[in-house]
């Protein structure tokens, strides 16, 4: 049943207050992925004099961004087949309209940072047929309230560009308002149809224990040990990784005797009792190994391929590689898992907006993006089809970094390869047939 105008109100306010009390959490997630440079460093002193605060603001070095990419860029949705079957379901057809080869990204980004993210799914008109929108929301912005059923929420608000949006399973009402007491429904609800809540839940993972929280908030204290360590680096650096001379008992006339005696390779003086010594460098190693140690740590908590956060990758073998990435390896493909079905609840719930059913025991296909060399994948998908005898075809989608519609192209140019050439058979057999045949004599008059 739609609602009605102050139902939607009341709806909207208690979703405004759980909103209120997810924010903290989402906002501080969002200044640590940030590259703010007037963020100040963690536990630095009002009263720190000017020079260490921009030493400071030097100092952040973001590797949780780096984190959250190398999850990101490990996933990719590349269609949504049956067992057994080549091509995709006709609902995919929806996905492709919505440009979602690249949108998925920052579904994916949202997801893997907060630990969640919110795709829509509307009916709209594209080109005069109708076609369902599908839109990712961050969670920053999105707010969605669950009961029993985890699957579908109950209602969702999306804050808009201007207003507010909020989500039911009969209807969507637009709102407008700054804050809880402000809010006001403007125009009439309008009924999608869906008979649920058109909000999806995309999340990175799954716990039956805690809330899940993404890969940011854990690593957060990390972080602050590698900025507060970049710091001390940068301070040492600047004012003690450089020998200074001292004298004693002499005093320089001007500036410039000062700077012509601190230039100068060799000091002379008349006085006896003039003194001249020097100070020694501060050491930068125990710095570095510091904070490597800490990077170390971060790529091991956070399942991060630690070559790739050191920027170390000398001599290293296919083996070897495929070793330090395993881990990785296994965190991408437990979120693919989860994000998975929120990806095909998604596609299901857009085929029954265009009268296209998707079977329950359709499976999202992901992009295979693990590194291996292509002459070595090449080499053990020929012999899995030599030996197994496996349709070659069939192995084209393990070819690393291959896409879903570069694989289509290809079958329907074997397809019509094949078709010339059964044309060509024909012919040669037919050409064959008639140059076997005995001739036949013509008819003597008599």
């Amino acid at each position: 049943m739609v609602l009605s105008a102050d139902e939607a109100v009341d709806k909207a306010r208690e979703l405004l207050g759980i909103r209120e009390t997810e924010r903290p959490r989402l906002d501080r997630i969002r200044e640590y992925l940030r590259d703010d440079p007037n963020r100040r460093l963690s536990g630095l002193p009002q009263d720190t004099p000017p020079e260490l605060h921009r030493l400071a603001k030097l100092s952040r070095v973001n590797m949780l961004k780096f984190v959250v990419g190398g999850r990101v860029q490990s996933m990719f949705v590349d269609g949504l087949r049956l067992p057994r079957q080549a091509d995709n379901v006709p609902a995919w057809q929806v996905w492709q309209a919505n440009r979602m080869d690249a949108r998925q990204i920052g579904v994916h980004r949202a997801a893997v940072a907060y630990g969640a993210a919110f795709v829509t799914v509307l009916p709209g008109k594209r080109a005069g047929e109708p076609m369902p929108v599908l839109r990712g929301v961050s969670p920053r912005q999105l707010t969605a309230a669950y009961a029993s059923d985890d699957d579908w929420p109950q209602y969702a608000l999306e804050k808009r560009r201007r207003g507010w949006r909020l989500y039911d399973a009969e209807a969507v009402y637009e709102l407008t308002g700054d804050d809880a007491d402000g809010l006001k429904q403007v125009g009439n609800p309008a009924e999608h149809g869906a008979g649920v809540c058109p909000v999806i839940r995309v999340r990175d993972s799954d716990d039956l224990d805690d809330e899940v929280t993404g890969v940011v908030e854990p690593l957060m204290i990390l972080q602050d040990q590698i900025n507060i360590t970049t710091f001390g680096l940068l301070t040492a650096q600047h004012y003690g990784a450089f020998k200074q001379r001292y004298v004693i008992g002499w005093l320089a006339e001007s500036e410039q005797v000062r700077l012509k005696a601190s230039a100068s390779r060799f000091l002379t003086f008349e006085d006896p009792e003039v003194k001249v010594g020097e100070f020694g460098e501060t050491t930068l190693a125990g710095y570095i190994a510091s904070r490597e140690a800490t990077i170390r740590h971060l790529a091991t908590i956070s399942q991060t391929p630690a070559h790739e956060l050191l920027g170390q990758l000398v001599n290293l073998s296919a083996e070897a590689l495929a070793a330090a990435e395993a881990s990785h390896r296994r965190a991408v493909r437990e979120t693919q898992t989860v994000a998975g079905e929120a990806w095909e609840q998604v596609l299901q719930l857009s085929g029954e907006m265009i009268g296209a059913e998707v079977p329950v025991d359709a499976e999202v296909r992901w992009r295979d993006t693990e590194s291996r060399s292509l002459a070595q994948t090449a080499d053990a998908l020929g012999k899995i089809a030599t030996m197994l005898g496996v349709p070659p075809a069939e192995l084209w989608e393990l070819l690393p970094g291959v896409s879903q519609q570069q694989v289509e192209r290809w079958r329907a140019a074997a397809a019509e390869g094949d078709a010339f050439a059964q044309l060509n058979g024909l012919l040669e057999r037919q050409a064959t047939e008639l140059a076997s045949q005995p001739a036949v004599e013509p008819a003597q008059s008599a």
